[in-house]
């Protein structure tokens, strides 16, 4: 059975470089399984890369903004789920 649980919400995102703003309401680290999901559209994606001030991170904590390389557009407002299989 999949459960996914509430990380955070997208407050901003680049186009030009795929890169989502994410306020993050619990831990998150590089490689946890995600959906980002906003009304009926959604996708699921590996966390590959995420980043704090330009530098590289593997772990960010609840109350961080990060920023998330990610591979489809996301929307502003989106929210970020982790995915627990």
């Amino acid at each position: 059975m999949v459960e996914k649980k509430l990380v955070g919400k997208i407050t901003h995102f680049y186009p030009k470089i795929s890169v989502a703003v994410v306020e993050l309401e619990d831990t998150l680290n590089v490689g946890d399984k995600i959906s980002i999901e906003r009304g009926e559209e959604s996708f699921e994606q590996v966390v590959e890369s995420m980043q704090i001030e330009h530098e590289n991170i593997q772990q960010a904590e609840a109350g961080q903004a990060i920023g998330l390389k990610v591979t489809e557009i996301a929307k502003e407002g989106s929210q970020v789920f982790k995915v627990i299989e």
